[in-house]
């Protein structure tokens, strides 16, 4: 007696029919079912559609940068995080790429500055990318600082392309008395 190979199709279906018969309130579950040369023009089909896709989204980036100059003067903008602990607020930003000599960080008042350059050593023809998304570049960031902080005991370090600035707070309850001086 010769077995009759199963499709996965027929398999799936009647192991359906065995939990159905198990559970007769179940809705019989209607699967389309293709003739193998329609299924084959449905995936040439769409694999078409695809490709059309791609080459309209490659046109579509390629036109936007075109209409759009690229301005040289621009800044790129840090991503921060900015947090505190009982002593201290603490900024984190990745700068990979940053030597600690091209980075200049500076507080004035309730405001500090973190600017820099990365720089692409590498010259590589525009044609040659195939994604450009790395920033090179001057950038900034300037943070208000939510509380009173001590500029003389900041520390800043740069390890792993994690720029970590350590800014104590300054102690705010003590109370200084002030000499009244009268004309």
């Amino acid at each position: 007696m010769k077995k009759e190979k199963k499709s996965f199709l027929n398999r799936f279906s009647s192991s359906q029919e065995t939990e159905q018969q198990m559970m007769p309130e179940a809705q019989p579950m209607s699967m389309p079912v293709y003739a193998e040369d329609e299924e084959a023009q449905m995936n040439v089909d769409q694999y078409q559609d695809n490709e059309q896709m791609m080459q309209q989204n490659d046109w579509n980036m390629q036109e936007g940068s075109e209409e759009i100059p690229a301005d040289d003067d621009a800044e790129g903008q840090l991503t921060i995080d900015v947090y505190q602990t009982e002593t201290e607020i603490v900024i984190k930003s990745t700068i990979a790429g940053v030597k600690p000599e091209d980075l200049d960080v500076s507080i004035s008042n309730d405001m500090i500055t973190i600017k820099g350059e990365r720089k692409n050593e590498e010259v590589v023809d525009d044609n040659g990318y195939y994604y450009r998304e790395c920033y090179w570049g001057s950038f900034s960031r300037s943070v208000v600082l939510p509380m009173d902080v001590l500029p003389e005991k900041i520390d800043a370090t740069l390890k792993n392309g994690i720029l970590t600035i350590r800014l104590p707070k300054a102690d705010v309850t003590k109370t200084k008395k002030i000499q009244v001086r009268g004309f």
